[in-house]
């Protein structure tokens, strides 16, 4: 019984301290991975406006203003839509958690029978289920049932202030490497320096991104790279078309 409750309640003795089972680290793996996205994005579009203004122009003043306009739009513009996402996904799990909180008080015999039902389905016993689930439920009814049957934590409920802000500087961080390496060398070299320095850096975002999702790097590096590419040749070679033929 002590290595099925071990199993079901608590981290074992021979856990991995490189592996993702303690409680919060699924949730701050989803924050860093969110974190190099946010980045990511910054890079790309405030990148792909700089080099596009640049194929019309050469003056700092228009690239300097296009670019900033990008980087605060764009960083508000990603932390309204992590605000609103994350709020209905809290709003629903707060939901959950209080419906849960209510069933426990009102009706606590079914729930329990409820929760060892749970884990019977899983393979254990009728009579093993029914000890794991009132021993789970002594140490922590609450967290059993929402782990069990609706696989949340209460305190992994993420605030989508934080996720708003986070989302933001994110954004902002990535943002501003295109908008420097645009404005700080020769006017010949703006355009090549920028390309040079946003591929390096989503090389380093997809590399991070992989590692932090468990996938192939180099798979991930050549999606980005290639991504981000395409996306700066394009919009340079719109900017310097309507440069050239006289529509701006």
């Amino acid at each position: 019984m002590s290595m099925e409750k071990t199993s079901l309640g608590g981290d074992p003795p021979n856990q991995h301290d490189d592996e993702p089972h303690r409680e919060g680290v699924a949730q701050r793996l989803n924050w860093l991975r969110a974190g190099v996205l946010g980045a990511n994005d910054g890079i790309v579009s405030v990148a792909a406006i700089v080099v596009g203004v640049a194929g019309v122009t050469t003056a700092s003043a228009p690239i300097l203003t296009a670019g900033v306009a990008g980087l605060v739009g764009g960083a508000i513009s990603m932390a309204l839509g992590e605000y609103v996402s994350v709020s209905s996904q809290s709003d629903s799990e707060r939901a959950l958690i209080a419906k849960e909180k209510r069933e426990l008080e009102e009706t606590p015999e079914e729930e329990l029978a409820e929760l060892a039902g749970i884990y019977q389905s899983k393979g254990l016993s009728e009579q093993t289920a029914h000890q794991v689930a009132v021993e789970l439920t002594a140490h922590d009814a609450l967290g059993a049932h929402l782990s069990a049957e609706l696989n949340i934590n209460e305190l992994d409920v993420v605030s989508p202030w934080h996720a708003a802000g986070a989302s933001a500087v994110a954004f902002t961080i990535g943002a501003v490497l295109p908008l420097v390496a645009v404005l700080l060398p020769p006017e010949a070299w703006r355009v090549p320096v920028t390309f040079a320095a946003v591929l390096i850096a989503l090389a380093l975002t997809g590399a991070v991104g992989a590692r932090i999702g468990g996938s192939s790097t180099g798979r991930a590096v050549v999606r980005v790279v290639v991504g981000g590419a395409i996306a700066l040749a394009v919009t340079y070679g719109i900017g310097l078309l309507l440069g050239t033929s006289g529509i701006v």
